[in-house]
């Protein structure tokens, strides 16, 4: 969405006076994208129409709010397509509590060997095989720059089961992604490189 911030502006304050037409325009425009963000995070398609069109009900609802000096447009509408995916699904969630005094979690390594063969809809298609709390936990930190304290908060879970879930989601990727058990992986600690 190659926008100017003038006609950011301008689109913005169509909406915020209802104007249909721009609202259209705004929907049209971020559709296929937002969408996208969506299925990230429900791989049904109704279900994922469902989020999008109630996270496009609080960006018309909230557009007062767009701040342009705080980012672009598209990042805060994708913001709000994230929080509506998760609150669809949040009463649903089946978080297992861990406990905070973990001990260091080790960080798996993966050859950019592996990474560089698949594209973006097989990764998801990975992604979408683990278990949905440790799904959702990757998707946010990974794909969407959350922190763990980010993610507890809108999960309401610790940071330790957060943490958890993301190791746990790269070890089970990992394992998807070589076809090797996670026992068998090489593994580094924080810091180190093998």
């Amino acid at each position: 969405m190659n926008f100017t911030k003038k006609q950011t502006q301008k689109l913005v304050k169509a909406c915020i006076n209802n104007d249909r037409g721009a609202q259209e325009a705004l929907y049209k425009l971020y559709y296929a994208e937002m969408m996208q963000v969506c299925l990230s995070y429900l791989a049904d398609e109704e279900l994922a129409g469902e989020a999008f069109n109630t996270g496009f009900l609080t960006v018309f609802e909230s557009i007062q709010n767009f701040d342009a000096a705080r980012g672009g447009l598209g990042a805060w509408i994708r913001k709000i397509m994230v929080y509506s995916s998760i609150d669809l699904y949040r009463s649903e969630l089946k978080f297992e509590k861990v406990s905070d005094d973990l001990p260091e979690l080790e960080t798996e390594f993966m050859p950019p060997s592996v990474l560089g063969k698949l594209y973006y809809e097989d990764i998801l298609q990975h992604i979408r095989t683990l278990p949905y709390a440790t799904q959702t936990v990757f998707m946010l930190s990974v794909l969407d720059g959350f922190s763990h304290r980010e993610i507890s908060e809108q999960l309401n879970i610790s940071e330790g089961t957060s943490r958890w879930h993301l190791s746990e989601a790269k070890k089970q990727l990992r394992s998807l992604l070589t076809g090797k058990p996670a026992a068998a992986l090489p593994t580094e600690r924080r810091g180190e490189r093998k």
